[in-house]
This record gives C-alpha cells, structure tokens and sequence, in this order.
C-alpha cells in the first residue's frame, strides 16, 4: 500500500532543488573518473567529445528523469505505473531499482577508500613522492578485509543519518552546505595548481584540442561517462524529480545541473593536471591516478600534505551526494510500497542490504582477489551489471517511452508547467533529440558494453 501524495517530504526550496540534484549528478565520476579518462584519452579532444555528448545524451535523459518524476510524483516504480497501463514499463522502474542497489554495493567501497585518505592524508601517511610508494599504500589499504569493510560501513551509517533526517531536513539541507564547500575547496587546489612554473603545460593539455585523435573509442567513452557522471539510468533523477516544486523550471535546473557538473570536472582537471605536468608525471595513469599519481604530485610541492589533505576532503564531500541520491531510489520504493515501512526502517534496511552484498565486492582485492565469475571479479561483475547493463538499459528505455510513446502533447505540458513557461522552442528541441538522437547513441553505449562490436 503506498504512502498518501500529501505525506510526501519534497524539496522547500528552489536552491535545495538545484543544489540536491547537483549533488546527485557530482561524485567520483567528476573528481576520480573525468580526469582520468581525460588523461588516457587525449585532454582537450576528449574534453570537447565529452561536452557534445553531454548535450546530446546526457541532458535529454536527464530531463526525461525528472519530468516523468515529477509527473509521477511517487517512486520510481510507481511512477512508471502512473504512466502506463501496460505494465511492461514497469521493469524499467525495476531495473532502476536493481541499478542502484548494483551500483551502491561497490561503489560504497571505493567511497570507502576515499574517506580513509582523507585520514591518511591530514595525518601525513601519503606524504611520498614515489608512485609506487603510493601504490604499495593503496594495495595495503584495499587488501585490508576489516580496514576495508570498516570504511565502507562507517560510509554507510554516516549517509544513513541524513537519508533518515528525510528529504528537506536531511538530503537538502546537507547538499545546501556541502555543495558550496566543495566548490570553495576545489578553487583553493586550483589556484595553488596555477602557481607551480610549469602549470601551463597542464592546461594546454586539458584546453587545446587536437581532433585527430578523435576515434570510435573515445566517443563510445565520452558517450559512456556523460551517462555516468550524471547518474543517470538509477532512478535518482527520477526520484529527486518527485520531490520538484511543481513551479519548477525542469529544463532550466537540468541545465544549470549540468554546467555546474561541468565545472566542478573542469576545476578537477585544472587542479591535477597542471601539478601532474609540473612534476613530470604521466596524464595517462588511468584508474590509479586518484589514489597513486596524486598523493605524489602533491607531496612534490611546497605545503603539499595541506593541499593533499583539502583535495581528499572535497573528494569525499564529492561523494555524499551522489550516495545520498542513490541510497534514496530503494528507501523512497520502500516506504511507498510497503504499509507500516517507516524511513528510518527502509533506510537501515537498505543499508544492511548494501553492507550485505558489499563485502564480495569490497574483499575483490583481497582475499576474494581470485574469486571469478566469467573471468570478473564480484567488484567487476557489479560494476558491469549497473554500468554496461541496467544503466543504458534503463536510459534507453526512458528515451523510447518519451519519443515514442508518451508523446510531444504530454511533454510540452509537463516541461511548460502546463503552460505556465514560454519554452515552446526549447521544448521541441528537447523532444527532437529524445526521439531520434539520444537513443540511437544510448543503444550505442549498450551494445558496446556488452561487447557487441
């Protein structure tokens, strides 16, 4: 049985709704997997590739999320009820569900390894210039079962308090303070970034294009992180969009959603790359370069373990929002759908869920390292089941229902607040890229994920 619409909790502000969805969309993928993927792949020419297909991709699906969500107003499987008869689509809601839980049972791991070197790094533990120095630290850390599984569930309890707190006095209220503090950080690691001699070679790399090295992989890539970094594909945007004030400009917040998520992924490129340019470091150091490349970077400089210790800090706070998101799609099903579930009840359900399922992953580079399932680890296997799977599943599908299905009459109403905003033009461009444009590139991603072609 389904809590009454008027019980609902919801965003009380225009600046919580702005500030709760960016928290969603910015995490790990703007500080750890954009300039990573930005180093393997070319700095400015991935750059570029990476903002068409934000446009293209990225912001549509986004819209699609949290128009249907606010139409809905409910869960995200409640939602897809409300919308349909035909109970098909109903999976999608499901697959949302699936995703997020998939997601959340590794992620929370590496979120994990991020507060521990916020730890590391303020007590001096990083303070080496030795990449491999780092790397054995690392190794150490992930190797630990009950160090590793300790941070992991200390993350869990820690956003289980504010997902409790509810929906304006907990996830809005945390985002409105944490948002402004990641951005105030993430300026002062770049403006000591900008100082060091030979900054400038940093930014040519992350602001001159060379569009020859523009290839299939690096826009499969490019097409693949704008879904990611957005946390698209989950049902976040979709519950987040039932929590939208119904005088909310959806395409407007969507769109400031977006440049600032671009900000944040351009601040980070511009406080690592100069620093890893100045002291002859590798851009291309992949997945590593978070937690191996950096804390030698910033050992390198002059006042480097403060810096160090700042980085890390707006690393985690990075992460809380996109958690809070995320841990939010089962609690809100939860409580909608269960008679008697309070929040408090959902939530360390959840928790206990994702703790649960968690520790394989957690323990993939440890004592389950040899651990496989068609030659992944458990780690890999979550990561591929929500990123290559459920996640450009679930957006295609969303692209399909609004093109297709739900109709230009339904969208036009539902982005203008029934007529309420002149956005006639912009609602038609929107409609135009969801019908022919942005599944044909989602499916791309899929079907490359799954090793198509």
């Amino acid at each position: 049985m389904a809590t009454p619409q008027c019980n609902r909790d919801g965003f009380a502000t225009r600046l919580g709704v702005l500030t709760a969805t960016l928290g969603s969309a910015v995490g790990l993928g703007n500080i750890w997997k954009f300039p990573y993927m930005t180093g393997e792949h070319g700095g400015a020419t991935f750059l570029v590739v990476y903002i068409l297909a934000t446009l293209v991709v990225g912001l549509p699906v986004m819209i699609s999320e949290i128009m249907l969500g606010r139409y809905g107003k409910a869960n995200v499987i409640a939602t897809w009820r409300k919308l349909t008869p035909n109970r098909i689509w109903t999976l999608v809601g499901v697959g949302g569900v699936v995703a997020a839980v998939a997601l959340m049972a590794f992620y929370t791991g590496v979120v994990g390894w991020v507060f521990s070197y916020v730890v590391k790094a303020v007590s001096g533990q990083l303070n080496t210039t030795d990449p491999d120095v780092a790397s054995a630290v690392f190794g150490g850390m992930v190797s630990n079962t009950w160090g590793a599984l300790g941070w992991q569930w200390l993350v869990l309890a820690l956003v289980s308090v504010i997902i409790i707190a509810g929906v304006s006095k907990g996830i809005e209220k945390v985002t409105k303070t944490l948002m402004p503090i990641l951005f105030i950080m993430l300026l002062i690691v770049c403006a000591r970034s900008l100082t060091l001699p030979k900054a400038s070679q940093g930014l040519a790399f992350l602001f001159t294009p060379d569009f020859s090295k523009v290839t299939v992989d690096v826009v499969y890539m490019a097409l693949g992180l704008a879904f990611f970094k957005l946390s698209l594909g989950v049902g976040t945007m979709m519950t987040y969009g039932s929590y939208f004030r119904d005088d909310a400009n959806i395409p407007m917040t969507a769109t400031r959603v977006m440049l600032a998520d671009l900000t944040v992924s351009l601040l980070a490129g511009i406080a690592i790359f100069p620093a890893v340019f100045n002291y002859g470091f590798e851009p291309a150091a992949g997945p590593g370069l978070l937690f191996m490349t950096i804390p030698a970077v910033f050992s390198s400089m002059p006042g480097g373990q403060l810096f160090m210790s700042i980085f890390f800090i707006l690393t985690a706070i990075a992460t809380i929002g996109a958690m809070l998101s995320i841990i939010e799609v089962p609690v809100a099903f939860m409580t909608e759908t269960w008679a008697g579930c309070s929040r408090k009840t959902a939530t360390i359900a959840t928790s206990l869920v994702l703790a649960l399922f968690g520790v394989p992953a957690t323990l993939s580079f440890g004592v389950m390292a040899d651990t496989t399932f068609f030659g992944k680890t458990v780690f890999d296997c979550y990561d591929f089941l929500s990123s290559n799977i459920l996640m450009p599943s679930v957006g295609l599908c969303l692209c399909v229902f609004v093109g297709w299905f739900w109709g230009k009459d339904h969208v036009t109403k539902a982005l203008s607040n029934n007529g309420m905003l002149d956005n006639a033009t912009l609602s038609g461009i929107y409609f135009t890229l969801v019908r022919f444009v942005s599944p044909v590139l989602v499916a791309i991603v899929l079907l490359k994920g799954l090793n198509v072609f």
